[in-house]
């Protein structure tokens, strides 16, 4: 869940910010005078958006996913229990 929050409001409060952060993930737009000026998310949040833009600017990757939605809408999939079989191989 995102919250905005202070930077005034922000200071006494920071220690049950980084907690909400740290366990439920929340996410909050810190503002001064009325603007945005920062935002506070988890490490696990900032961490998995660096993989995001990683994987995203990866021409290659993002065709393979591309040609993987497309074939699990038209049904070609594979059980994961054969998924797992073919991994016990290796």
């Amino acid at each position: 869940m995102t919250h905005t929050v202070t930077l005034k409001e922000l200071r006494p409060q920071l220690p049950r910010i980084a907690t909400a952060i740290e366990r439920r993930l929340d996410r909050y737009i810190v503002t001064r005078r009325g603007r945005p000026v920062m935002t506070l998310l988890s490490l696990e949040d900032y961490e998995g958006l660096l993989e995001t833009i990683e994987i995203l600017s990866d021409k290659t990757a993002v065709g393979r996913i591309k040609k993987s939605l497309k074939q699990a809408r038209q049904g070609r999939i594979v059980a994961w229990e054969d998924v797992k079989r073919r991994l016990e191989r290796i």
